[in-house]
């Protein structure tokens, strides 16, 4: 038998509303080109890991299914933070991971969003907008996730 999964190590809060948002623009593991800026209509979940972290282990299966679902208006992004490509590479096919991950070896993308808890996932609006940052490992396949989600898609309030 598996072992049951928590997550009820989370946190949810309100992005920094004076915060600009940092641009990001990056190539991901499989060679296409991410900008941040060209995504506005569309819902961003961005998620910030590293392999070494085990939360982030815990909730990647969750990202993968749904990214495998596919939402149309939803554009999944992950962003692997200080580690090398190779070893980055070897974990997603070990893993099976199709989804997009940035690479961030130097930390440099983390730092422009001021990532220090992983993993954080900024929940990004059809506007551009970040609304909310969570840290901690979360079900993304869940009822309460999927709520988050559904609600980026609502104007802002």
């Amino acid at each position: 038998m598996l072992p049951s999964l928590s997550f009820s190590q989370h946190d949810i809060k309100t992005w920094r509303q004076s915060s600009s948002m940092p641009p990001l623009k990056a190539t991901d593991l499989n060679g296409r080109e991410w900008n941040l800026a060209d995504l506005k209509g569309q819902s961003v979940l961005l998620n910030f890991w590293a392999t070494w972290c085990a939360p982030c282990k815990e909730e990647m299966p969750t990202l993968q299914t749904l990214h495998e679902l596919g939402e149309a208006d939803l554009v999944l992004l992950t962003v692997n933070v200080r580690e090398s490509m190779p070893h980055v590479q070897r974990y997603a096919r070990s893993t099976g991971l199709t989804l997009p991950i940035l690479p961030d070896p130097k930390g440099v993308i983390a730092k422009a969003w001021g990532i220090v808890v992983y993993p954080s996932t900024l929940l990004i609006d059809t506007t551009g907008t970040p609304r909310q940052i969570v840290t901690g490992a979360v079900d993304w396949s869940g009822s309460e996730a999927l709520g988050w989600l559904r609600a980026l898609r609502q104007p802002a309030r």
